[in-house]
């Protein structure tokens, strides 16, 4: 039996995925200059990098855990090699390509910049406000685990272990701390905890910085997982982000409440709508000056919305732990995961007529 069939007809013509396609193509356009200077022309040939990309997009979008099984998948889902602009007989390619492309974009930032051609797209469709915003921090746990948590200087070898992939390792009794102990899989990677009573692990710290008129991501920032990774974060965030020739708000949570954080805010430009620790040892960083406004009030019910990007990101793109060993694989992963969330929200909210 003969069947001529293309990926295009299955796809149901209402399908979200239409819409999402449209804005990323557009948003990849504008990198055709840079992926030329990456790829050179001679050689074997390689996967066009804007499969690599809107593939990784893909992974976010629909959960995806890993390359190897997104490029199992990709060889018989129907949908995955439409958005790729596949045919139905063309081999899915290999998992390695992946990985052997990775140092390759973290080198030429194309992440970063694939990330700020979405933001841009938002921006020119009027979508993000650029008065108001919100920041926030999460961790995102590392790809490590607490037995490979050891001394600096490696004198907690107690001999070859029992079982080599997975050793007895008891920790009663040790004290164990960033200055005197670093992970032997991920040394970037820092111990820690969200709150009081949480238990510690290593982790990366993300950030993110939302406008407050429809929830769309700004940054999308991993750090150095500290005591004062949030607000360090979120200065550098808004040197780097948001524009310094208006006044602007920023909402956050109590954790953001410091006499520092407010008065690095104020100098700015920036007015710190910053919830306050109701803490008797010490005042509010934030007095009447700035919660008399409604704006105030305002600021503190939609900083809320922030909850759901964390929320969305850990749950649907699987970033709750990253899959990539270092802080630079680590954020490029946070750019493609911020960059999915954006185009998923954009295309819900203004639908695209050529997708239609």
């Amino acid at each position: 039996m003969l069947c001529l069939l293309s990926p295009d007809t299955v796809v149901p013509a209402a399908h979200p995925a239409r819409r999402i396609k449209v804005l990323a193509d557009e948003a990849l356009a504008g990198l055709s200059a840079e992926f030329d200077r990456m790829y050179s022309e001679v050689g074997r040939p390689s996967i066009p990098p804007e499969r690599l990309l809107k593939a990784t997009v893909l992974m976010a979008l629909y959960t995806v855990r890993s390359e190897r099984l997104f490029c199992e998948q990709l060889g018989y889902n129907l949908l995955f090699r439409w958005f790729l602009d596949m045919d139905m007989i063309e081999p899915s390619f290999d998992p390695s390509t992946f990985s052997k492309n990775r140092q390759r974009l973290i080198e030429a930032d194309i992440a970063k910049q694939f990330f700020a051609r979405v933001v841009e797209l938002a921006k020119s469709g009027n979508l993000m406000s650029d008065e108001h915003f919100t920041v926030d921090g999460t961790l995102i746990e590392a790809w490590a685990s607490l037995k490979s948590f050891k001394k600096k200087e490696g004198s907690d070898e107690k001999g070859p272990p029992d079982d080599p992939g997975n050793p007895t390792v008891d920790f009663h009794g040790e004290k164990r701390s960033n200055e005197t102990h670093e992970s032997s899989t991920d040394p970037q990677a820092r111990l820690a905890r969200k709150g009081s009573g949480k238990e510690a692990k290593l982790a990366y710290s993300g950030h993110a910085l939302m406008e407050n008129r429809h929830g769309l991501l700004v940054d999308l920032h991993i750090a150095e997982a500290n005591g004062r990774a949030e607000r360090e974060a979120a200065l550098q965030m808004m040197d780097d982000e948001l524009p310094g020739d208006r006044p602007i708000t920023l909402g956050a949570d109590k954790a953001y409440d410091t006499r520092d954080f407010v008065e690095q805010c104020r100098t700015r430009n920036v007015t710190p709508h910053v919830a306050q620790n109701q803490n008797a040892r010490r005042r509010s960083a934030v007095d009447g000056r700035t919660t008399r406004h409604p704006g105030y009030a305002v600021s503190q019910r939609i900083r809320k919305r922030v909850e759901e990007i964390f929320g969305w990101v850990k749950t649907v793109a699987n970033f709750r732990r990253t899959r990539y060993r270092g802080r630079a694989r680590t954020q490029l992963a946070a750019y493609f995961v911020g960059a999915a969330y954006n185009l998923l929200r954009i295309a819900k909210l203004v639908p695209t007529p050529e997708a239609a």
